[in-house]
């Protein structure tokens, strides 16, 4: 354009460079939104696709895992972590693909034009990457850092929501924003770190090259003086050179925000690496119809992962024989909802071994196992969807006829029919819209609809008053009737209509029988009958010392 164009003094030959000037323009306005469109696509996909692939890892991981990782640090690996992910792939990275393609087709055409020029130009990239490659690595560190910090302040925002009323009974608004803000600004310390350090790198790069351009000017300007160049071959060679700073220049930026998604893909890894311990056989064994004994455990001792020096079961052999109603009963701390969890195989056993109809646990399917149980726990296990799906969760396949008529055993219907939408009301997060009575109650309706041959109820009407407990008692007692049970409790009117009692003491079963057996036998259950079955009675303080020790 400049030699040819201007210099030539022909307008034909001038419109000549000015058209393919702008059909360039054209290819590269093409190129450039179907560029963005493809990378941000992808960008998109690929998280989407990372978190379906890290919660479908996640939902199977042993029950241990979420006992030593806080819910707000998994959250913001994946949410936070993934998000960066996003934005590096389907912002960065396009900025990437441009710059890299722009530096290398200006180095192919500055190679054309000048070649001695370009060789100053490759002399000059050691000293652009080397400031890369050394202050990148610092970025990852902090950038990992500022995504722990972040999680730590998701962590004490999911603890803050599920503590609300106490913050509140407590007057504890204020201690909380302190502890908040300290936590913010935490993460906002490493964050500025971060900031300055990635500035820091894109100002070498950016000084370094221009530099370089500036030489180039100079050897440039002599070789126009000389007349061994024209002024329109430096000039182009110049554009070049300037396309190829920006493209350099962009390419740290992106580097800078790659080591940044590196902190982020290291945690995320750390998540995806971990493998469940509790996993069903490669070929499991096929369950009887029918058995004498639906549950034995033999010499079982177990410790939680994140509780190794304490030992909650040991030694512990008993047995369940089908449809019995069997009650288990002790001290808090003694083990009665790890025996539980060791029947849904939450946990495997340190040693000894567990039987479901005759049938190692092990060597059962999760399906086989868990398809034929139902726990009803005494904490309230509901989800923000509505009350009929809470009760259908279990069997999504149930009929519209089989909710309701569990519903109904339950007395769920007494409330859900006073209020606006029925049963497809949404009970919020954790039921946090109904009282817990009425959770509990749509707790045991899921449990009836699911028609277990194993039932096990954790302590199921702690949050009834009298009457309520007396309708779903009622309503157990068709299905008790028809299956296997198992209750923990701290009622005497749940265990008086047991077959059986096991008195469990320090994960040790030192008593069992009848409740008149236990009450001659066993000072301990005589301690407890008068301490925890008995609430209308006011224990005296020995027997509450004596229930403590």
């Amino acid at each position: 354009t400049i030699d040819n164009g201007f210099g030539s003094g022909e307008a034909a030959s001038l419109g000549r460079s000015i058209l393919l000037f702008a059909v360039m323009s054209l290819v590269l306005v093409a190129g450039s939104f179907t560029r963005s469109l493809l990378i941000s696509w992808i960008g998109e996909r690929v998280s989407a696709d990372l978190r379906i692939r890290a919660f479908e890892h996640l939902i199977f991981l042993d029950a241990d895992f979420f006992e030593t990782r806080s819910s707000g640090d998994i959250q913001s690996r994946l949410t936070a972590d993934i998000a960066i992910l996003q934005t590096i792939i389907g912002s960065s990275l396009s900025i990437a693909v441009r710059s890299i393609i722009l530096c290398a087709g200006s180095l192919v055409l500055m190679l054309y034009t000048n070649p001695k020029l370009t060789l100053m130009v490759f002399l000059a990239i050691p000293l652009i990457v080397l400031p890369v490659i050394v202050v990148g690595r610092r970025v990852r560190s902090l950038s990992r850092s500022n995504q722990e910090k972040l999680s730590d302040v998701g962590s004490y925002i999911n603890e803050i929501i599920f503590n609300i009323k106490a913050i509140k009974a407590d007057l504890h608004e204020r201690q909380d924003i302190a502890r908040f803000n300290q936590r913010v600004e935490g993460s906002f310390a490493i964050a500025s770190r971060r900031v300055f350090v990635r500035s820091v790198l894109i100002g070498l790069v950016m000084a370094t090259t221009l530099l370089s351009v500036t030489g180039m000017f100079w050897i440039g300007g002599q070789d126009v003086l000389a007349q061994t160049i024209t002024s329109g071959e430096l000039i182009a060679f110049i554009f070049y050179a300037f396309m190829m700073t920006f493209s350099v220049a962009a390419v740290s930026e992106v580097y800078s925000d790659i080591q940044r998604a590196a902190g982020a893909i290291d945690r995320l890894m750390e998540l995806m690496t971990v493998r469940p311990r509790i996993l069903p056989p490669s070929v499991a064994s096929v369950l009887p119809s029918v058995c004498t004994n639906i549950l034995r455990f033999d010499q079982v001792s177990h410790t939680y992962p994140s509780r190794p020096e304490q030992r909650v079961l040991s030694q512990l052999s008993f047995h369940v024989a089908n449809g019995e109603y069997l009650a288990l009963v002790g001290p808090s701390g003694a083990g009665k909802s790890t025996v539980f969890e060791m029947i849904m195989r939450f946990y495997d056993p340190e040693s000894g071994a567990i039987e479901f109809c005759g049938t190692d646990l092990r060597r059962l399917s999760h399906a086989q196992l868990r398809g034929q149980t139902a726990l009803v726990s005494q904490r309230l296990l509901l989800f923000n969807t509505s009350i009929r799906e809470n009760i259908s969760y279990a069997r999504p396949d149930a009929t519209t006829h089989e909710i309701l008529e569990a519903a109904e055993m339950t007395h769920v219907t007494e409330f859900s029919d006073r209020l606006p939408q029925g049963l497809d009301t949404v009970v919020g997060e954790g039921g946090v819209l109904l009282s817990r009575g009425q959770c509990q109650r749509i707790a045991i309706a899921r449990a009836i609809l699911k028609k277990p041959r194993l039932l096990l109820l954790d302590e199921a009407t702690s949050s009834l008053d009298t009457e309520s407990e007396r309708i779903i008692r009622n309503a157990l007692s068709g299905l008790i009737a028809q299956t296997t049970t198992l209750v923990i409790a701290h009622r005497f009117s749940t265990i008086q209509e047991a077959d059986r009692i096991l008195l469990l003491d320090r994960g040790q079963l030192v008593a069992e029988g009848s409740h008149q057996s236990l009450s001659q036998q066993s000072p301990l259950y005589n301690r407890l009958v008068k301490v925890q079955f008995r609430p209308d009675q006011v224990p005296d303080k020995t027997a509450r010392q004596q229930l403590l020790n």
